[in-house]
């Protein structure tokens, strides 16, 4: 297997992937589909792939099927050492010839932005199926590894949809995401301050562009961080300025950008329900299932299930710069023009601190559960982390509990495992949340004796010494500060 060079930073199992797809001795020639949002690495990585497999890449652009046959035959001819460009009358003709690439030797075929070149020909998937047919030349006498890549992630995911034309035809689909929170410190290279890491995760996320975008460099320290904000987020003259409303506007499945961005706008201030964004909105709580599939399907939102409750789920934001840019940028953009963006960061502390901070913290000790905690401390194997609310007869109201960790098994009930809250408040947490989360304890419907679930504390600024010594005493409750978050299990 090919190994990964040593440019390609994390990505071990997306490489692993594709070099285990390119270099397959399989007979016959085999499609592999590779998709995510911009500016996660995609081209570099199938850059790095073509070099290193001796593999053929064309990256499509924006224009006329005609200039994107000649593009295309241009670098047919440059990678076969041909002295004239190869004309290609037609998308069948194109196609047939790539596909012979692989006679000898097995050898990956990478089109790039294939999604560009389908807007201009739509029947491009139809051609596809007919050259990869069971009986045609490419499958009984070749190798190659034809790679479709793409950032529409609408069009990449309908190419094998249920009654696509290459539905059953590819044997890889590889989706690419951002860095996780432990990777997107090691990428900014910020891993030896859990603080600073966890504050430029909240508002940057994982996206492996974001680096360069920001000049090359994060802050160097926490002292040095609003500054850095002010200068490389909140800066008009920055590329990351309007990045969190072209993320929406850069998706050709989004036909009218004003009513999306508005359900952004109200997933940022913290309607999270259905019913709740409905209401934000002034629409009918029927009228946002397309606006909210329609956001999951790019990636922007996640829907998250309720632990205890069937059918009753919660959204949230899945990419950070896009909360940063409907709390922050957008609402103050004349003042950022102006040059306040000092000011702006400051005043808006409290909304930051609220809206931002309290929400990620909350999302990143559910993948912490999820992703790095052992089962001694779970009390078992996270099989699913979600949040849920519980009713309570004795303070007539619900209360709301950020992390339920289920454990499922075969032909067994599901069992809870653990159940934790989440603080990243300024001040050390204390007894009291412990107190609370005992309190929820009892009233888990599955509660049984000697079946009591681990209670999890996570807190962004500590904890009292008071509750660290009743922690140690105690067999069943698990303290996690973002040091542990970020290094341990």
């Amino acid at each position: 297997m090919t190994s990964k060079p040593e440019r390609l930073f994390g990505r071990d199992v997306e490489w692993e992937e594709l070099a285990e797809f390119a270099g397959s001795e399989v007979s016959g020639a085999t499609l592999g589909l590779v998709y995510g949002r911009r500016r996660q690495g995609k081209t570099l990585m199938l850059e790095l792939l073509a070099r290193e497999t001796g593999g053929f890449l064309f990256a499509a652009t924006q224009q006329t099927e005609a200039q994107n046959l000649a593009d295309l035959g241009a670098a047919y001819a440059a990678f076969l050492g041909l002295r004239r460009p190869v004309l290609f009358a037609t998308w069948r003709d194109a196609l047939e010839e790539l596909l012979r690439l692989g006679g000898e030797r097995a050898v990956p075929v990478i089109i790039d932005e294939f999604p560009y070149l389908v807007a201009t020909t739509p029947a491009l998937p139809s051609y596809l199926q007919q050259t990869l047919s069971p009986l045609g030349y490419a499958k009984e006498h070749t190798r190659t590894r034809l790679i479709l890549c793409g950032s529409a992630l609408s069009t990449m995911a309908q190419l094998l949809g249920g009654g696509a034309p290459l539905r059953g035809r590819a044997s890889m689909e590889l989706v690419v995401r951002p860095f996780r929170f432990r990777e997107a410190a090691a990428f900014w290279k910020v891993d030896h301050d859990p603080e600073l890491a966890f504050r430029l995760h909240a508002l940057v996320g994982g996206t492996p562009a974001y680096l360069e975008m920001c000049g090359g460099t994060g802050p160097a320290d926490v002292g040095a961080f609003d500054r850095w904000v002010a200068r490389r987020l909140l800066n008009p003259a920055s590329a990351m300025f309007r990045e969190g409303g072209l993320l929406l506007r850069e998706e050709p499945s989004i036909t009218d950008p004003t009513s999306y961005a508005a359900t952004l706008a109200a997933l940022s201030t913290g309607k999270r329900r259905r019913s709740e964004i409905a209401a934000a909105l002034g629409r009918p709580s029927g009228a946002m299932a397309h606006l909210l599939a329609g956001l999951q399907d790019i990636g922007l939102i996640e829907q998250v299930d309720d632990a205890l409750r069937e059918k009753r789920s919660v959204f949230h934001i899945a990419e950070p710069v896009v909360r940063l840019h409907q709390l922050v940028t957008q609402r103050h953009e004349p003042e950022l023009v102006a040059g306040r963006a000092g000011r702006v960061w400051e005043a808006n502390a409290d909304t930051v601190a609220g809206k931002i901070y309290g929400p990620h913290f909350e999302d990143l000790a559910r993948q912490w559960c999820f992703d790095h905690a052992d089962a001694e401390t779970l009390g078992g194997t996270a099989s699913t982390v979600r949040p849920t609310e519980i009713p309570c007869r004795d303070h007539r109201g619900g209360h709301e509990l950020d992390i339920v960790v289920t454990e499922r098994a075969s032909f067994a009930t599901d069992r809870i495992t653990a159940i934790g809250e989440a603080k990243a408040t300024l001040a050390p947490m204390g007894t009291a949340q412990l107190q609370r989360l005992e309190h929820l304890r009892g009233l888990l419907p599955s509660a049984k004796v000697g079946e009591s679930p681990r209670l999890l504390l996570f807190s962004r600024s500590g904890f009292t010494r008071d509750l660290a010594l009743l922690a140690l005493k105690r067999s069943d409750v698990e303290l996690v500060d973002l040091a542990r978050m970020y290094t341990g299990s």
